[in-house]
């Protein structure tokens, strides 16, 4: 689904209800009655008919805000990424196993990429939009070239994608997987170059940082670990062993833009703030369930997290104090920050996209038109336009 910021605002669809048709053996005919009597009982039905279509109670109301839709995907639809300097150019991959690039401007396909084995659970575009990678639950990464349309590596060695990441600044992939390692590639021919073993349980968040000299990743082991990209070598890692930090797994993280201080969400209901230097600095706390999401603004010395209790608590960093708590009606599944705003965009397993503003508390805009939860979503650079990704396909 798209969601353009101009819309002007939400379509109704309405469904009537069936009328059942009933049936009569020759037998069972009384009287015929004439075609002119029959022409009576038609305009009575119609009118009849008419009556229970104005009745509120027989209509089933739909709000749909989106401005374009894609629906070829016949599964889930697990993630989506949009083109770095291209919004209309949007992919998506799912449960079908296949990924589509897609216009969002006519919501028609460009092209669908190469079918995976199993559940495509990630997809990303390079940092300057020239490749597009799937990666897939059957362990299997496919890169395209987008100009040519045509895929210039097949990447193996892990056994379950978790995630994708783009060096911000050149065409080397990195990924987490299932089985507690990240991988390291070179781009567009596939040269490996690096993996990364020190966790022990799926890696479930990961990346680059901003200036791409160090990586990042958390794992289900609860542990959050710094990396030397070159040499796969630990520079910094943050374990369960210490009480101060998480005692379950991590579940999301983010970096700060000078890539001095990392956020990260987890299952024991905590967020923590870290220094790179290895200095946890806090903990937020203000969530019942697992916190799902996280996130530092650009511009003001504020983090977001996002929690399965609904909640999405807005942080002063300087003071480590709550500011304010936003709510969906469900899980908030994934949260962005605008770029160089204070604004941001939430999702939620409500089927709702929300856009707050994090200096008041106000949600200035709910974007409606999924029947299922929202898995993943996308935000323009200059965040007039939310691509979402949703349990029901």
């Amino acid at each position: 689904m798209n969601n353009n910021e101009n819309n002007a605002g939400p379509v109704e669809h309405e469904y009537e209800e069936d009328v059942e048709e009933t049936y009569v053996e020759e037998g069972d005919i009384a009287d015929v009655i004439p075609d002119d009597m029959d022409d009576d009982m038609d305009d009575d039905m119609d009118d009849d008919m008419d009556d229970d279509a104005t009745d509120p109670q027989d209509q089933v109301v739909l709000e749909d805000d989106s401005v374009q839709g894609f629906f070829t995907h016949k599964e889930p639809v697990f993630a989506v990424d949009m083109h770095p300097t291209d919004p209309s150019i949007v992919v998506s991959g799912g449960g079908d196993d296949k990924a589509f690039l897609w216009d969002t401007t006519t919501g028609s396909q460009l092209f669908e990429l190469e079918q995976h084995d199993d559940s495509i659970s990630s997809v990303k575009f390079s940092a300057d939009g020239a490749l597009v990678a799937t990666g897939g639950m059957d362990g299997k990464i496919n890169v395209y070239d987008i100009a040519e349309q045509k895929k210039t590596a097949q990447l193996e060695g892990p056994d379950d994608i978790q995630w994708m990441h783009w060096h911000p600044r050149g065409s080397v992939l990195l990924t987490g997987a299932n089985d507690a390692s990240l991988w390291m590639w070179s781009l567009p021919m596939g040269d490996f170059m690096n993996v990364f073993n020190g966790h022990s349980a799926p890696v479930t968040c990961g990346q680059f940082t901003h200036s791409g000299r160090n990586i990042i990743s958390g794992a289900e082991d609860g542990t959050l670990i710094v990396w030397d990209p070159k040499t796969a070598a630990v520079v910094r890692q943050f374990t369960s062993a210490d009480e101060r930090f998480h005692q379950e797994g991590i579940t999301s993280l983010a970096v700060s833009r000078d890539d001095q201080v990392i956020l990260t969400g987890s299952m024991d209901t905590t967020a923590k703030l870290v220094h790179v230097n290895g200095t946890i600095l806090g903990s937020l706390e203000n969530s019942t369930e697992s916190v799902e999401c996280v996130g530092l603004c650009d511009t003001l010395s504020l983090a977001a997290t996002g929690s399965v209790d609904g909640s999405l608590s807005i942080w002063d960093i300087n003071t480590m104090r709550l500011r304010t708590t936003l709510k969906h009606d469900d899980s908030v599944t994934r949260l962005k920050w605008h770029k160089d705003s204070p604004m941001l965009t939430s999702v939620s397993m409500d089927c709702t996209v929300r856009m707050w503003d994090s200096r008041t508390g106000d949600c200035v805009r709910v974007s409606r038109g999924h029947q299922e939860g929202i898995l993943d979503f996308a935000l323009s650079n200059d965040g007039s336009m939310v691509v979402t990704a949703s349990d029901d396909g």
